[in-house]
């Protein structure tokens, strides 16, 4: 059962899960809620914003968890529109916008389970709220993120209370991830922009902007690279406070970029930066490493423990921009799947917007980006040749 469970009913009022399609979170929820209501007699109301109908609800959910297991399907009398327990559990199942009167004036609820929690407004958020008010009572919330600043994204990712449990969820913590469910997923990775993937299987924000400074230009595949590809190429991108350590083994091949292998992390040590790089990069330290320049003290100390081939990649004004304009030159950028810090950063890298017209600006929002700038250090002499940033040309 996954984690935010570990805690005894009545020690937190808000459980809250998101992320994408196949990480069982309905399912979990649904099971545990069973589990509460075998435990002890419990009220539970299980409701999503529209319901028109049963099979609209979360009622097939619950009876399939019911039914999972013999003790639990003794436990319940399965309705037609109605769960009940034999000690007097009781599952209803509304919707919140045609029923939120009736909802206010029930009989104290135990726990409230919030289905397709992007799709609540506001305002039923603040008639639902105090409606549930018994003692030990919980407000339980699912739901695939789908517009940064939705009410719930407000409520509990951007400012979540201080009561609350909240946990991302996604197919690959699913350790009962279905074979035929892998197979659609990488059938849709193929298929679908990597974005509206991402949204619908990594349980990200739906984001198709052309603000995103590699939108249309990348994608996500499988692959190997070929005997007569150039490379491997590798960059580095030295972490700094908070911010990753990013590594990657990059490829050129008919004017594509191929990204294979990434490492990195917070709080990556300089002593322990070498063995990183070569348990996952293997041979590595045969080749050049181009890293970020403004850390010489780092690459010299690299340079004597491990990585005898390390360098500080060039970078000259309008060094950000022209690695831009490079990347986006290629016919293609494809990633392996495995990698990915790289795909995120792919996404979420963005020029800024003006808040007042929405115009997309020239400048570039500085997050996103340790990946991206580690492609940018490999591919720094491919850059330059194409003469791209050879203005001002130093060693900074």
């Amino acid at each position: 059962m996954i984690e935010i469970f570990r805690y005894p009913r009545g020690s937190v009022r808000y459980r809250c899960a998101y992320g994408g399609r196949g990480s069982g979170k309905s399912f979990s929820f649904a099971l545990m809620a069973a589990v509460w209501g075998y435990a002890e007699p419990l009220r539970i109301l299980a409701t999503r914003e529209l319901q028109v109908s049963i099979k609209e609800s979360m009622y097939a959910e619950i009876r399939n968890a019911i039914r999972s297991h013999p003790w639990l399907e003794q436990h319940y009398e399965i309705g037609e529109s109605r769960i009940r327990g034999v000690n007097g559990t009781d599952f209803l199942f509304r919707g919140l916008r045609h029923n939120i009167n009736a909802i206010r004036s029930m009989a104290l609820l135990d726990l409230v389970i919030v289905e397709e929690a992007e799709d609540v407004p506001e305002q039923s958020w603040l008639h639902l709220i105090p409606t549930v008010r018994a003692d030990k009572s919980e407000i339980w919330a699912i739901w695939n993120p789908r517009r940064d600043g939705s009410p719930v994204d407000q409520r509990f990712i951007k400012s979540p209370p201080d009561n609350a449990v909240i946990t991302e969820l996604n197919y690959s913590d699913n350790p009962w991830f279905p074979a035929t469910l892998e197979q659609e997923r990488r059938h849709d990775r193929e298929r679908m922009d990597p974005a509206t993937y991402a949204h619908i299987w990594q349980g990200v924000y739906l984001q198709n902007s052309d603000a995103q400074v590699l939108h249309g230009k990348y994608r996500v595949a499988e692959f190997e690279p070929g005997r007569k590809w150039d490379g491997p190429y590798y960059g580095l991108d030295y972490g700094f406070a908070n911010d990753q350590t990013a590594v990657v083994e990059c490829y050129l091949h008919d004017d594509t970029l191929y990204v294979y292998r990434e490492c990195g992390g917070v709080g990556v040590e300089l002593d322990d930066t070498a063995d990183m790089v070569l348990s996952n990069m293997p041979g590595a330290d045969r080749y050049v490493i181009r890293a970020d320049n403004a850390r010489p003290e780092s690459t010299s100390y690299l340079r004597r423990h491990g990585l005898p081939r390390i360098e500080s990649a060039p970078k000259w004004q309008g060094s950000v921009e022209d690695g831009i304009g490079w990347l986006r030159g290629r016919k293609e950028i494809i990633i392996h799947p495995r990698c990915r810090q790289t795909i995120k950063e792919a996404r979420l890298y963005s020029h800024k917007v003006d808040r007042h017209t929405g115009d997309v600006l020239p400048s570039i929002v500085d997050a996103h980006n340790h990946y991206i700038d580690a492609i940018r250090y490999a591919m720094a002499p491919m850059i330059q040749s194409r003469g791209a940033g050879m203005r001002g040309l130093t060693q900074w």
